[in-house]
């Protein structure tokens, strides 16, 4: 009786996410953006005891302290190299401090109580985007649908529901928030064994995001969301290998379109179902490929739920951890990475609950994904294995660039919680150049097969 009881209560759940899934907010209701919301939907106010700050946004397009020129590759610099952490989370005081903590991150203080550690720093919220993101923010408010079962989305491509209603919405804030229109970055990968043996990765990749141009509004109906290209420079028996591939809007009336380079035979082929979870190259098998920016691509293997808000200690104002005085060999400590450079602030964020649909096939049985209410940015992840059992622990760093006026992402970690290793993924602090952001020269063309043909010779 109770399983048929839960079996109906799912198929309502499902009824009604599919049913709210075409809901656009009201006039009033996307009144607040701008108001009690900032325009992209975060609570604009402080938390009750004052622990998360109030939302400023008094600083756009500069970083004090940085003095950076654009589209130059400089690499970030911290605001605040001054400041102190306000409270240090260890093993010995973790159960104190628990509600605001993820499973992955309390996971990480039972593997390595001697260790691992959290500097908790002051909160910030002190930047903000442009007016045009703002304004395609409202638009969508109260024209942007789900359609497809959550497979696809129509409206423009940014920042698509700022209020969101449920697991669907949610999910597509992450995968279109506001980020960078094109990307120029050499970045390093490092598979970090437990005894603190290294092996390399290096990546060239070049990123063209119509959902993002700065200039010309970014309707979905133009079909394709990004382009990405990358380049393997290291492993060397890997070099000249290069893949492209076409994201689209929506996963029912397209595909994720992606063709390889194989240097030794000098051929392209596309690549049949290019994504979910295949083994990312270079990881060692630590990270999959959709969970670069820990998910992207298609979502028709999970069903997506909107668990709330919490308030959790996040990853913030990460700009030490990417900055060029870090060095590898500082930071890529074993099991870990060094706690010296991570900063750590309270935030809000989303909770987005992903579970594997019956006669679909993952290495993930369940997702838990935490998502900036500033940003849209998913900034952690707790992966499940298919018997319900916690498997890895995902985090990745963002700090707001000058180049786009919004927020890049920077160094991510991966952590297999049974071997015990992880990946440090997207590294640039020791690349000749760091993310050079919207300068504009790429364009589709640069994305075809020939394209890749040519450029592999």
């Amino acid at each position: 009786m109770k399983k048929s009881v839960a079996l109906l209560s799912l198929a309502v759940a499902v009824k009604l996410v599919s049913q709210g899934a075409l809901a656009k907010v009201s006039e009033e209701e996307a009144a607040r953006l701008g108001n009690e919301l900032t325009c992209t939907g975060a609570e604009r106010a402080a938390n009750a005891d004052g622990s998360i700050p109030a939302f400023t946004g008094k600083y756009l397009g500069e970083v004090p302290g940085w003095d950076h020129v654009k589209h130059s590759g400089g690499k970030p610099v911290d605001p605040y190299p001054n400041e102190k952490p306000i409270l240090v989370i260890t093993a010995q005081n973790v159960e104190e401090h628990a509600k605001h903590l993820t499973e992955g991150q309390k996971a990480m203080f039972r593997k390595y109580p001697d260790t691992f550690r959290m500097d908790i720093h002051p909160g910030h919220r002190d930047y903000r985007y442009p007016d045009y993101v703002c304004e395609r923010a409202k638009w969508n408010a109260l024209n942007a649908e789900v359609v497809n079962d959550g497979m696809g989305v129509e409206g423009i491509g940014q920042v698509m529901f700022p209020i969101p209603k449920n697991g669907y919405e949610l999910l597509w804030n992450h995968q279109l928030p506001a980020r960078a229109w094109t990307e120029d970055a050499v970045r390093d990968l490092a598979s970090v064994m437990p005894d603190g043996n290294i092996g390399w990765g290096r990546t060239h990749m070049k990123g063209l995001s119509p959902a993002n141009h700065p200039t010309e509004t970014p309707y979905t109906k133009t079909g394709v969301q990004a382009y990405s290209y990358n380049y393997t420079m290291l492993p060397t028996r890997d070099r000249g290998t290069a893949i492209a591939a076409h994201e689209p809007y929506n996963f029912t009336t397209s595909t994720r379109t992606a063709w390889s380079y194989n240097p030794g035979t000098r051929r392209v082929r596309q690549s049949p179902g290019y994504g979910y979870d295949q083994p990312m190259a270079g990881s060692n098998g630590t990270m999959i490929v959709d969970e670069d920016r820990l998910f992207n691509g298609g979502p028709e293997r999970f069903e997506w739920k909107m668990l709330g808000k919490r308030e959790i200690y996040i990853p913030a104002n990460a700009y030490k951890i990417n900055s060029a005085d870090t060095k590898y060999a500082d930071l890529l400590t074993p099991h870990h990475p060094n706690p010296d450079f991570q900063r750590y602030e309270l935030r809000r964020v989303w909770v987005l609950e992903a579970t594997l649909k019956e006669g679909y096939r993952h290495v993930y049985g369940k997702r838990v994904m935490f998502i900036d209410e500033d940003t849209w940015h998913g900034v952690l992840a707790d992966h499940y294995d298919t018997r319900g059992q916690l498997w890895k622990y995902a985090s990745t760093s963002y700090y707001y660039h000058p180049d786009m006026s919004a927020w890049q992402s920077g160094a991510a970690f991966y952590h297999d919680l049974s071997t015990g290793q992880y990946l440090a993924y997207a590294l640039t602090n020791e690349s000749h150049k760091g993310p050079i952001l919207n300068e504009g020269k790429f364009t589709p063309n640069m994305y075809t097969p020939d394209a890749l043909r040519a450029a592999g010779r």
